[in-house]
C-alpha cells in the first residue's frame, strides 16, 4: 500500500482536490488502483447540515453520506463509488475517541490527543485504505491550510505515519500559491517559502511542490523555491491557470509526475504510452473547440456561490460536451423572479426575467427553506406555458407538482408543507420515518430504485429503456400519493415510482418538448464520458435534438460522438471510449 498525502498552504481553496484527484487519475492510467480520503478539520460529524455558502454542496455518495464536494471531484476523475468513511472529520474522530473512552477501552488511561486522537487518525486512514473502491495506493486529502488550529492533530498523525508505513510507501504532495501582483508582474515565492518552511517545523516534508499560479513558473523562481524549500527543482511543478481541468493531469504528466512517483514510491509501472491520456487530450481538445452554445438558466437560492451546485454545473457541463455545443449558465437568484422584488427593485427583476426568457432550457435543482420558492414556482409556469424544455431536481420536482396543482387543476393554495403545513391542498407531504426533532442525517439518504411505470416515458428511452434505475437521494419531503390520480387525468404522468410504488420519483408531462422531475439527484452519478440522463435529455431539447435523437433510437448523430469523426462507428457519447476502463473526467 502506498500512500500519497496531498496538503495545502498559503489559501485554503487552493485546488488540493482537483490536483488530488489529477494525481490519481495519472496513476489509474498507469494500470495502479486508486482510493482517495478527504480529511477535513472542522468539529461537524458530516457536511448535511452545512449551508452551501459555507463549504459549497453537499455532496452525497451510495450508502447515503453527506460529504465534502470534493468526493464528487474524486468520483467523477477516478469513476470510483466513495463511502461516508472516505470523508473523515475533526467530529468523526472525537466521538469514535470518546465512544472508546466510555466503553473503557483505554483501561483507565488518561486520554489525549497525542496518542490518542493521533492514533485513531491513523488506524481510520489505514482501515479505509483496505476498503474496495480499487485499492493499491491511497491519496488522504488534507483539507484547510497548514498552520489552522484545528488541522495539527491530522498533521501530527501523519508526521508519526510516515514512519509508520516507511518512507518508500509514504509521499507528500503540498499545494501552494505563487502570487503575480499586478503591479510589478513578478511572481512572488515567499508565501511558499513560509508554509514550506512551516510544514517544515511540524514534521512534514514535501516531495513535491505544486505551485498554482497564473503563468507558467519562470525558471529563476523554479530554483528559488528549490533552494529555500530543500527541494530539487524537479521536485517544483507549475499548475497554472488552464481553460479546463481536463488539462490538469496532462500538466502534471507533462512535468515528469509519473516517472517521480516510480522512483519514490517504487512503483510497478511500465514505461509505456497511456491509451488513456491520449484519449484525456482528445476531449481536453473536443472541449476548446466547441462552436455553438447552448445556455440554461439555473434558478436557484444559492446562486451567489458556484460551488453550491457545482455537481450540477458539471452535469450540465458533461451533457453539454456530449451534444457538441458550448454550456452557458445563467445564474437567476429565484427571489428576483417574484412580485415583492418588482416593487421593491424593478430593474433587478426585470434583468432575472429578460435572462430567464433568453435561456434555452430551465433547471430547478434541488434546495431547504421556504425563501425563493414562489420565484420558482413562477420560473417553472413559464416553461411550461412557453414549451422549454425544464428539468427539476428533488425540489425542483416538488414545485412542479404544486405549479400544476394551482395552475391547472385550479387549487390556489395547493403548497408542500415544508412551507405551508395548513395548506388545504397539501400536494407535498413530510415522510413518516423523517424525525424533525433531530436535522443531521434524518432525511432518506443513498442510493434507492426508481421503477419506470410506463413504456413510453421519454426518460425511460434516454435510460437505455431499463426498467429500474438506481439513483441517490435527499429528501425529506414527498409528493402526496393520495392526490397522483387529480394529475395523471390532465396529463401529468408519474412515470417513475419507488419499490413499493408509494413515493413518486419521476414526473412527465404530456406534449410538451421536455417537462421532466425527478426527486432523486442524477448529478452526482454523471461522468463526462457517460452524461447523467436527465441532464442529457435537457440539453438535448435545449440544443434541438431530443426529437432526432429519439427517432434514431437514441443515438447521436456522427458529427456529435466522441470519436471525433475518427469513422469508429460509435453512436451513443460512452461506446467510443468503452474499450477503455477509462477513469471518468471532470470539468471543476
Amino acid at each position: 500500500m502506498k500512500y500519497i498525502l496531498v496538503t495545502g498552504g498559503v489559501i485554503s481553496g487552493i485546488g488540493k482536490g482537483i490536483i488530488a484527484s489529477s494525481v490519481g487519475t495519472i496513476l489509474k492510467s498507469c494500470g495502479l488502483h486508486v482510493t482517495a480520503i478527504k480529511i477535513d478539520p472542522y468539529i461537524n460529524i458530516d457536511a448535511g447540515t452545512f449551508s452551501p455558502y459555507e463549504h459549497g454542496e453537499v455532496f452525497v455518495l451510495d450508502d447515503g453520506g453527506e460529504v465534502d464536494l470534493d468526493l464528487g471531484n474524486y468520483e467523477r476523475f477516478l469513476d470510483i463509488r466513495l463511502t461516508k468513511d472516505n470523508n473523515l472529520t475533526t467530529g468523526k474522530i472525537y466521538q469514535s475517541v470518546i465512544n472508546k473512552e466510555r466503553r473503557g477501552d483505554y483501561l483507565g488511561k488518561t486520554v489525549q490527543v497525542v496518542p490518542h486522537i493521533t492514533d485513531a487518525i491513523q488506524e481510520w486512514v489505514m482501515k479505509q485504505a483496505r476498503i474496495s473502491v480499487d485499492e493499491d495506493g491511497v491519496e488522504p486529502q488534507l483539507g484547510g491550510t497548514v498552520g489552522d488550529i484545528e488541522s495539527m492533530p491530522f498533521i501530527e498523525a501523519f508526521r508519526q505515519f510516515q514512519f509508520k508505513v516507511k518512507r518508500e510507501n509514504f509521499c507528500n504532495i503540498h499545494v501552494s500559491l505563487v502570487p503575480q501582483p499586478s503591479a510589478t508582474g513578478e511572481q512572488k515565492t515567499k508565501p511558499t517559502q513560509n508554509s514550506v518552511r512551516e510544514l517544515r517545523g511540524l514534521g512534514l516534508s514535501p516531495d513535491l511542490i505544486m505551485c498554482r499560479c497564473s503563468s507558467p513558473l519562470e525558471t529563476s523562481v523554479k530554483e528559488k523555491i528549490s533552494m529555500f524549500c530543500h527541494v530539487e527543482p524537479t521536485q517544483v511543478i507549475c499548475v497554472r491557470d488552464v481553460s479546463s481541468v481536463y488539462r490538469v493531469p496532462l500538466l502534471l504528466e507533462d512535468q515528469g509526475v509519473v516517472s517521480y512517483f516510480c522512483q519514490r514510491l517504487s512503483l510497478p509501472i511500465e514505461v509505456r504510452p497511456r491509451k488513456m491520456l491520449t484519449k484525456w487530450k482528445e476531449m481536453a481538445d473536443r472541449s476548446a473547440r466547441l462552436l455553438e452554445h447552448v445556455s440554461i438558466a439555473l434558478v436557484g437560492k444559492y446562486t451567489k456561490l458556484s460551488d453550491s451546485y457545482t455537481s450540477v454545473i458539471k452535469a450540465l457541463e458533461h451533457s453539454a460536451l456530449a451534444v457538441n455545443h458550448k454550456l452557458e449558465v445563467k445564474y437567476i437568484d429565484s427571489a428576483d423572479l417574484e412580485a415583492a422584488t418588482l416593487q421593491d427593485e424593478p430593474v433587478k427583476y426585470h434583468e432575472a426575467w429578460q435572462r430567464l426568457c433568453s435561456a434555452h432550457g430551465v433547471l430547478v435543482p434541488g434546495g431547504f427553506g421556504v425563501r425563493g420558492t414562489e420565484g420558482k414556482i413562477r420560473a417553472i409556469n413559464w416553461a411550461r406555458k412557453q414549451n422549454k424544455p425544464f428539468l427539476g431536481v428533488c425540489l425542483g420536482m416538488q414545485l412542479a407538482v404544486c405549479e400544476f396543482a394551482r395552475n391547472v387543476l385550479g387549487w390556489e393554495d395547493a403548497n408542500s408543507t415544508e412551507f405551508n403545513p395548513e395548506s388545504t391542498h397539501p400536494v407535498v407531504i413530510d415522510m413518516p420515518e423523517h424525525n424533525p426533532g433531530q436535522m443531521g442525517g434524518t432525511m432518506r439518504l443513498g442510493k434507492r430504485r426508481t421503477i419506470f411505470k410506463s413504456s413510453t416515458s421519454v426518460l425511460k428511452k434516454l435510460y437505455g429503456g431499463v426498467e429500474y434505475v438506481d439513483e441517490r437521494h435527499r429528501h425529506r419531503f414527498e409528493v402526496n400519493p393520495e392526490l397522483k390520480h387529480h394529475f395523471e387525468e390532465k396529463g401529468f404522468q408519474f412515470v417513475g415510482q419507488d419499490v413499493e410504488g408509494e413515493r413518486m420519483e419521476v414526473i412527465e408531462l404530456e406534449d410538451h418538448c421536455y417537462f421532466v422531475g425527478v426527486q432523486y439527484h442524477p448529478e452526482f452519478t454523471s461522468r463526462p464520458i457517460k452524461p447523467s440522463p436527465p441532464y442529457f435529455g435537457l440539453l438535448l431539447a435545449a440544443a434541438g435534438k431530443l426529437q432526432s435523437f429519439l427517432a434514431k433510437g437514441c443515438r447521436l448523430s456522427p458529427r456529435d460522438t466522441y470519436s471525433g469523426g475518427s469513422g469508429s462507428g460509435s453512436s451513443s457519447p460512452e461506446a467510443d471510449m468503452s474499450e477503455l476502463k477509462f477513469p471518468s473526467l471532470s470539468l471543476d
